[in-house]
C-alpha cells in the first residue's frame, strides 16, 4: 500500500471535503460530499456521542444513499452545521426524492470545544452558516490541522485538528480518512515527542520524530487539556462525559453495501485504539462513519474482487491512525490557545 496523490480522504474518486472556520470563535465545520449520493455506515464505541440522523445509516433502515456529512465543532450547538448544510443542497438541487420535494439527507456528528478560549458569546448560532459555507468550499484540495472541525480542537497534551490520508491498494482499491481530533486521551506517548501512531508513518507526514525508543508506558501523563478547561471555567467542575470526542470518516471506492459499509467503521477504530491512549473512553463520542461512492449492487465478497472487506478495513484503520497523527503535527498557534502545538515542542 502507498498513499495516494494527495494524501487525503478526496483521493478516493468523487469526494470533495469543505472546511469553514471562525477564528475568534476557536471553531468550524467540515463537511464531506460528494457529486451523486453515496453508501455510508456508521458505528459509536466512545460513550458520549453527538450524532444527528445516524440512526438512518443502519443496515436495516430503508434509506440506500445520503448526500454529505458533517464533522462540526460546537457540542450541540454544531449539529446546526447540517442545517446550512442541507440548505446549501437543497439550492443545488440535491436531497431524497419524494414526489416533487426533494429532502437532502445530511447525517453528522459533533465535538467539544466550547471551553478552549474562543468566544462563544454568539448573539445567534453561528453553525448553520459554517455548515453552508464549509458545503460551498467543498473540493478536492482542503487544509489540514487547524481548520474546519479541528479549529477549536484538543488533545490530553497538545492541540488536536483536522487530518486525513490515504492508501492505494495493490489492486488499486482507494481508502482514506478524515478526522477532527479531539481526544480525552493524548496522541503522543510521555514527553510529548513522538506520536503513538508513529510506527504507521510514511514518508515524515507527521513530522518524522519516529517511534519512542522508551516502553513499558501504563500511567498516561497528566492531562493539560482538562487543567486548562477547569481553570478557563474559574475551577468549577468540569466533567470528563462529553467534553471531548474523536469523530471520523473512512471511505473508499470499493462497491460496499450499508452492512459492508458499518463493518468497516467498526474496524477502522482500531485506528483510534494505535493512535490515543486512551482511547473509547466514557468521557468521549468516538465515532466513524464509513462511506463507498462505487454502485452497492456490485458489493464485494470477500476475495472475489481483489481486495476483500478484511483488508479495506485493516487499510482504513491505518489511515485513520496516520490522520491523527497529521492533525496534531499540523496544528499551527494561535492567539489565545490553552495548549502548545506540537511543532512548538
Amino acid at each position: 500500500m502507498h498513499p495516494g496523490p494527495l494524501n487525503l480522504i478526496t483521493d478516493v474518486p468523487g469526494l470533495k471535503v469543505g472546511n469553514a472556520e471562525d477564528r475568534q470563535l476557536k471553531s468550524g465545520t467540515t463537511v464531506l460530499t460528494a457529486d451523486q449520493p453515496f453508501t455510508a455506515g456508521v458505528h459509536v464505541m466512545g460513550g458520549a456521542p453527538g450524532t444527528r440522523e445516524t440512526d438512518l445509516l443502519a443496515p436495516d433502515k430503508s434509506v440506500a444513499q445520503i448526500d454529505a456529512l458533517v464533522l462540526s465543532g460546537g457540542s450541540a450547538f454544531g449539529l446546526d452545521a447540517c442545517s446550512g448544510v442541507v440548505a446549501g443542497l437543497r439550492a443545488a438541487g440535491r436531497g431524497f426524492a419524494v414526489g416533487p420535494a426533494r429532502v437532502p439527507i445530511v447525517p453528522g456528528a459533533i465535538l467539544f470545544d466550547l471551553l478552549n478560549g474562543g468566544d462563544k458569546d454568539w448573539p445567534d448560532n453561528p453553525y448553520p452558516a459554517l455548515g453552508r459555507a464549509a458545503y460551498e468550499a467543498a473540493d478536492h484540495q482542503f487544509a489540514l490541522g487547524t481548520a474546519g472541525a479541528g479549529t477549536g480542537a484538543l488533545a490530553a497534551r497538545v492541540k488536536g485538528g483536522l487530518g486525513s490520508a490515504s492508501f492505494v491498494l495493490p489492486d488499486g482499491t482507494t481508502v482514506g480518512a478524515l478526522v477532527a481530533a479531539n481526544p480525552l486521551g493524548s496522541v503522543t506517548t510521555p514527553g510529548d515527542r513522538h506520536f503513538w501512531a508513529a510506527p504507521f508513518e510514511i514518508d515524515g507526514e507527521f513530522g518524522g520524530a519516529g517511534v519512542d525508543p522508551a516502553s513499558g508506558f501504563t500511567t498516561p501523563a497528566p492531562s493539560l487539556k482538562l487543567a486548562s478547561m477547569q481553570k478557563l471555567a474559574a475551577d468549577a467542575a468540569i466533567p470528563a462525559e462529553g467534553s471531548n470526542t474523536t469523530i471520523a470518516i473512512v471511505a473508499t471506492d470499493a462497491p460496499l453495501t450499508k452492512s459492508q459499509c458499518q463493518r468497516l467503521a467498526i474496524a477502522a477504530h482500531d485506528g483510534i485504539g494505535r493512535a490515543i491512549v486512551p482511547a473509547h473512553s466514557p468521557g468521549d463520542g468516538d465515532l466513524v462513519f464509513a462511506v463507498s461512492t462505487s454502485d452497492p449492487g456490485a458489493a464485494i465478497t470477500d476475495g472475489e474482487h481483489g481486495a476483500d472487506l478484511g483488508e479495506i478495513g485493516h487499510a482504513a484503520a491505518l489511515c485513520l491512525s496516520r490522520a491523527i497523527a497529521r492533525a496534531a503535527a499540523l496544528a499551527r498557534p494561535e492567539p489565545g490557545d490553552l495548549l502548545p502545538c506540537w511543532q512548538e515542542i
